[in-house]
């Protein structure tokens, strides 16, 4: 079930007014992957943020040139994600295939000096986002398995407010440093390289292994963890794996092999999340596409256009938190739905509002409530769908279903506004995504009760996870 059971068992460390020892909301392993995450970020950002212009501008690429290169820089890490989901659970070491995307990602960062063509950008944006790829999913099973259940969104949006600081500071340090260093682009990546592979020293340094990692201290019992179908009654996962992940003292964790991978989809309410998150997907502009908007309409100066994530990282920054905590409280459909609905009106906002010295803090006010409302509520979502011991392939079944969607999204709107223009172009995007969410909120709809099972301690069929 979702909560706790507030009894004590025998055994159990108890607090000093004589009740059971409580978890903390947020476990440690949390924050110390939010801090990777922070310094990762700030690397990638500053890369990310001047991107789009260097291409473009520096470049001369068409916009569906841009368009390609987009959909690789996202597509890759979608192809590679259930390969990182899936080895992860086999060695049962989440924290060994983190590393190796983080330190493969960090090694491609130097390789941007060196590539001032289209053909030798696209080779090293694939390997850094075979990184992120390789990363995501192990990073993301990190965190499902130290939080309970009831606290998954809550734990998510710590980290996704972690990992948002960096993508604020990031800009800022490439904004910087184009206005004040010598050859401004290559002094961006040279310095990105740097904070890189700072980002996986701390990694190697405070982040526990995938297992025997818990919410509580050492020692204190665990709450009870979500029960998905096909687990065992008594509360222990399959093959001897109890909630979070954890293995009892003296056991071996038994690896995970593809068929019982494949059998992921059987799960319906996975397969539910998976489809929802590509139909969203294919109609979710990427972010770079929608900074060029914004850049097009408002008249924005190219020297503030690394700015402009700045906007939608500070909305996520404030809101990433009190938006898991709502959705876990009032159920992460209903959030996650309502977080699309923004999106679509920062759309209608590009496409009809008048030239308003507000819009562009309008637009990503809207665009930074879009991602605290579905960036970490999909992985909570997934995370109290998929057993512990096929947490990290779940994850990355979801994750590259959505990935690859952006990665459609970014061939077909960077051939859309050549051919028709950038209006008609966000207009099609626009009216896709209210079919595609109206969809969504049907299929993700909670299930009735089967009488034949509890409800209350089915998650599959609970709707509090899911609704």
């Amino acid at each position: 079930m979702y909560l706790a059971d507030r009894s004590a068992p025998v055994g159990a460390k108890t607090a000093p007014d004589g009740g059971p020892l409580r978890a903390p909301a947020v476990a440690s392993t949390v924050f110390a992957l939010g801090a990777v995450s922070l310094i990762t970020d700030v690397s990638s950002e500053m890369v990310t943020a001047v991107l789009p212009l260097y291409l473009v501008a520096g470049l001369g690429l068409s916009p569906l040139g841009f368009g390609a290169l987009d959909g690789v820089y996202n597509g890759v890490s979608a192809l590679v994600q259930l390969t990182g989901g899936h080895l992860a659970d086999r060695v049962r070491n989440h924290k060994l295939i983190a590393g190796i995307g983080y330190g493969l990602s960090a090694l491609c960062k130097p390789l941007l000096l060196l590539a001032h063509s289209l053909g030798p950008v696209g080779v090293v944006l694939a390997l850094e986002r075979t990184g992120k790829g390789l990363r995501t999913a192990p990073r993301d099973a990190l965190i499902s398995l130290s939080t309970p259940a009831e606290l998954q969104g809550r734990a998510f949006g710590v980290h996704r407010a972690m990992d948002t600081t960096g993508a604020l500071l990031g800009p800022l340090a490439a904004f910087f440093i184009l206005n004040m260093a010598v050859g401004g682009y290559d002094a961006v990546f040279g310095v990105s390289a740097c904070v890189a592979v700072l980002g996986v020293v701390v990694l190697m340094l405070f982040v526990p292994s995938g297992a025997g990692i818990g919410p509580g201290p050492a020692g204190a019992a665990k709450p009870a963890a979500a029960k998905p179908e096909g687990e065992k009654p008594d509360g222990e996962g399959p093959a001897g794996v109890t909630p979070y992940g954890v293995t009892p003292t003296g056991a071996k964790p038994a690896g995970v092999n593809l068929p019982e991978a494949a059998a992921l989809l059987r799960l319906p309410r996975l397969r539910a999340l998976a489809l929802c998150a590509a139909l969203l997907g294919l109609t979710t502009v990427s972010d770079a596409f929608l900074y060029l908007l914004l850049q097009d309409r408002s008249g924005i100066p190219e020297q503030w256009f690394p700015l402009l994530p700045l906007g939608t990282a500070a909305v996520f920054l404030l809101l990433a938190v009190p938006a898991g905590a709502l959705a876990d409280r009032i159920g992460r459909r209903s959030v996650f739905l309502a977080g699309h609905a923004l999106l679509l009106a920062g759309y209608g906002l590009l496409l009809w509002a008048p030239h308003w010295p507000a819009l562009p803090y309008l637009v990503l006010v809207l665009h930074g409530l879009f991602y605290a409302a579905t960036d970490g509520v999909l992985p909570a979502a997934v995370g109290a769908t998929v057993p512990a011991k096929l947490r990290a392939t779940g994850l990355a079944v979801v994750g590259t279903s959505q990935a690859l969607a952006r990665f459609g999204c970014s061939l077909a709107f960077g051939a859309a506004w050549t051919v028709w223009g950038a209006g008609p172009a966000l207009a099609a995007a626009a009216a896709g995504l209210c079919c595609c969410a109206v969809v969504a909120g049907f299929v993700l709809r909670p299930a009735p009760p089967s009488p034949a099972r509890d409800s209350a301690t089915d998650p599959a069929r609970h709707p509090r996870g899911t609704r």
